[in-house]
């Protein structure tokens, strides 16, 4: 349990747009039982270069379960809000100036909200003292144990039977296709199955809400809705209000080999190119010839509306990376009691193996993740120029670069850093083969129709491509 303690003081500008809340914080579980010189290091980390940062993700947090995907709309909103780690011999106590009202009920801050604000400060704590000193992150080994270390220490590994269900999907989903994200969720609940999602709002909440009336159901009481985000993430996807286990990685790339190596099935939802990069990494390492007989459900699905998404998308993912990444996932419409039998039937036989093979339940080791889908990518206008989107490469290189094609446009949409760069230079260009370019120039078309890429207001492509 968290031992919170508040002393809410109104904030003393009159002119201030929105209510905000001063608030000291004594947080507990991770944080509470450190040394002095922990304490002073996570201080040191605080005021320095990690401080914006650490500001940008507690508001997120603060304003958890808002409908923006701008991530300068809370700060906008909230100009004058500030975080402070200050050393106690106690601990820590985390210290709110002009924090968001809505965060708070009474003069208390929501209990879940400040568990959320416990493990920003614990994850990018851990990134900038224990991988800055300690971690190897120029071999693979290296960043899987940096992974493993950071969802170690959050808490979230668990050595009991396989039952985590990974559901990706769009943030900026229709009403319909929300809804049955919901009721594939109270399927997988049903059964006994938890769910990590991206933790955000549209399919990365659905799934999650409609468990929770599953697990109450089967009083399922150790119940975990993880959401796994990354700093340039969070701010434009806040965590939405049914996670409980918030785990936030240093980089897109550490956090999808989080997803992969925690899941023991996924199963993707409609969504835009957050979700495609999210189904070619998956594809891309699956595709290894060491993986070949290693077992991982995934289950693409929606409402009977989605059956053309998902055939384009599949006509995509054929084009590029063959059949044989096609065989590697299955397509079901309008079915969520099929979809939930099917998980719960692959997760069953993810458990028969890894026995038989001596695995681990809680973290695949045995997943083989290359390096080209480890290594941090900056989605510079001349590295997504120079990406090579052409036939005739290996089909697990070509998903590599495709990943990094996504990767870039969600930056460009949704990314502070990717925006600004786009607003200073332009769109991003992408280059490759006619028929690659047309197929994924068709996509993204398709995408912005559906307005998949943006919550609110017109959309205005960070991209062009090449044809």
């Amino acid at each position: 349990m968290n031992d919170i303690q508040s002393s809410p003081q109104p904030a003393a500008v009159p002119t201030r747009k929105l209510p905000t809340v001063d608030a000291h914080i004594y947080p507990r579980g991770g944080l509470d039982v450190l040394s002095r010189a922990e304490v002073a290091r996570l201080r040191d980390a605080s005021i320095g270069g990690m401080h914006d940062l650490l500001r940008r993700c507690a508001l997120a947090v603060l304003t958890s379960g808002s409908a923006s995907d701008d991530p300068r709309a809370a700060q906008e909103l909230y100009p004058d809000f500030d975080i402070q780690v200050l050393q106690q011999d106690r601990g820590v106590r985390i210290d709110l100036h002009n924090a968001p009202a809505m965060a708070f009920v009474d003069g208390e801050i929501i209990r879940g909200v400040a568990e959320l604000l416990f493990a920003v400060v614990r994850d990018l704590a851990w990134t900038a003292i224990e991988l800055a000193e300690e971690a190897d992150l120029m071999s693979g080994e290296g960043i899987t144990d940096a992974v493993f270390g950071l969802l170690r220490n959050a808490r979230v590994l668990h050595p009991a039977d396989p039952n985590l269900v990974v559901c990706w999907g769009g943030h900026s989903i229709g009403r319909e296709e929300y809804m049955y994200t919901k009721e594939v969720g109270y399927q997988l609940g049903l059964r006994r199955l938890d769910i990590c999602t991206g933790c955000g709002p549209g399919a990365m909440k659905g799934p999650m809400k409609g468990a929770t009336i599953a697990h109450a159901k089967q009083r399922h009481r150790r119940t975990r809705y993880i959401g796994i985000t990354e700093p340039g993430i969070i701010a434009a996807e806040s965590p939405n209000p049914i996670v409980n286990h918030l785990v936030i990685m240093p980089d897109i790339e550490k956090r999808l080999e989080a997803f992969v190596r925690m899941a023991h099935g996924i199963i993707v939802f409609p969504g835009g190119v957050g979700t495609a990069e999210e189904i070619l990494y998956l594809l891309g390492i699956l595709l290894r010839e060491e993986n070949a007989g290693r077992r991982f459900p995934v289950i693409l699905t929606g409402p009977t509306g989605a059956a053309p998404y998902f055939e384009q998308i599949d006509r995509f993912i054929r084009l590029t990376l063959g059949d044989d990444a096609a065989s590697r996932y299955e397509i079901i419409v309008n079915d969520p009691e099929t979809v939930a039998r099917r998980m719960d039937s692959g997760i069953r036989k993810v458990r028969e193996q890894r026995v038989a093979q001596k695995d681990s339940f809680f973290f695949n080791w045995a997943l083989h993740v290359p390096l080209a889908f480890q290594q941090p990518f900056v989605p510079t206008h001349e590295a997504m120029a120079a990406l090579d989107l052409h036939h005739g490469r290996k089909p697990h290189e070509l998903a590599a670069d495709l990943r990094r094609a996504f990767s870039g446009i969600v930056a460009g949409n949704v990314k502070e850093d990717g925006m600004r760069r786009i607003e200073q230079f332009g769109p991003f260009e992408i280059h490759g083969d006619p028929d690659i370019m047309q197929a994924l120039d068709g996509l993204l078309r398709a995408f912005v129709e559906q307005r998949r890429m943006k919550i609110a207001g017109d959309y205005r492509p960070c991209y062009r491509v090449v044809t």
